[in-house]
């Protein structure tokens, strides 16, 4: 196995939406134990501490939730992780989903400079398609893949002066997508398997299919996994359940299968709510997969008396 220079980022971020908690995510990991998981794994592990946002004006906005806060998290955590890619691999510890908004842009903003296209591989029950004006609900999470394909109306945000482009993005265990999003999304050159086509054919199949196309190109692979991508059965702590996901087994393979390649370059850990959880569980079973992504294998996991 790899040794990776994992960088641990934590990002109290709660502006992307009005129901609170994801600030305590980056605590909840810590308190689960993911740099001790990765330090016996063998890797290096340093945690770089809590980031903050860029300095913004208070306002109340007629339609977005905080979104003078969101472009000030947006700014800082696109530096953040172009700096960090630089010297490892960061894993992001969120925080709600627009984070995204500015991890994804710093990692392209460093696979530009590194002359490698940037794939995104996201692990969620939504599209995250939006724009400022499609959303309905005015939460800025779900927006990230909106801004970074170069959709309009992200006024005051950093520029993306070169979108990533559709065939370089893979959205997994989607099972909740808003009429303006799939319209949007027709004819798309993205991957996107819903949990119907994971039922009917696993979650092997297209996660292996893209994968190779990362490989063939040299891609780095920042991956963004949202614990709504599992089923709340087993992750209940957030603020968005939606019923059907993907079990802790596929969870696992997927988390498998990308240490196998040795693509991933960069990861986010999202949507955390430790005031949901039910005595650790879901922060438990996040740093467990992330485990499983750098390196660990079912007969590495301890059994826990619960």
């Amino acid at each position: 196995m790899t040794q990776q220079n994992c960088i641990l980022v934590g990002i109290p971020m709660d502006s992307g939406k009005r129901r609170q908690g994801c600030l305590m995510g980056p605590d909840a990991y810590r308190t689960a134990g993911l740099a001790d998981a990765l330090r016996d794994l063998g890797h290096d592990v340093t945690d770089t501490g809590n980031v903050a946002p860029d300095a913004f004006a208070k306002e109340t906005h007629p339609k977005l939730v905080r979104r003078n806060e969101t472009i000030g998290w947006t700014t800082a955590l696109a530096e953040v992780s172009r700096s960090t890619l630089q010297k490892g691999l960061p894993i992001f510890m969120g925080g709600d989903h627009a984070l995204s908004l500015g991890t994804v842009l710093g990692a392209m903003r460093h696979a530009e400079s590194v002359g490698r296209p940037l794939f995104v591989l996201w692990l969620d029950a939504h599209t995250d398609f939006h724009t400022p004006q499609t959303t309905d609900s005015g939460n800025l999470h779900g927006t990230p893949l909106g801004y970074v394909t170069g959709r309009d109306g992200f006024d005051g945000f950093p520029e993306v002066s070169a979108p990533l482009p559709h065939e370089q993005i893979a959205l997994i265990g989607l099972r909740s997508v808003d009429r303006p999003e799939r319209e949007a999304m027709q004819g798309s050159a993205m991957t996107y398997v819903d949990m119907r086509e994971i039922d009917e054919s696993g979650i092997a199949k297209p996660l292996s299919a893209f994968l190779d196309k990362v490989a063939a190109a040299n891609g780095m692979l920042h991956v963004s996994l949202d614990v709504d991508f599992l089923d709340p059965s087993v992750a209940p702590a957030v603020g968005t359940t939606v019923p059907g996901g993907a079990t802790v087994r596929e969870g696992h393979l997927v988390m498998e299968m990308l240490h196998d390649s040795g693509l991933m370059t960069s990861l986010d850990l999202v949507e955390l709510n430790p005031f949901l959880d039910e005595r650790g569980r879901t922060a438990t079973l996040m740093v467990d997969l992330a485990a499983s992504a750098l390196g660990r294998r079912v007969f590495d996991r301890p059994t826990r008396a619960y």
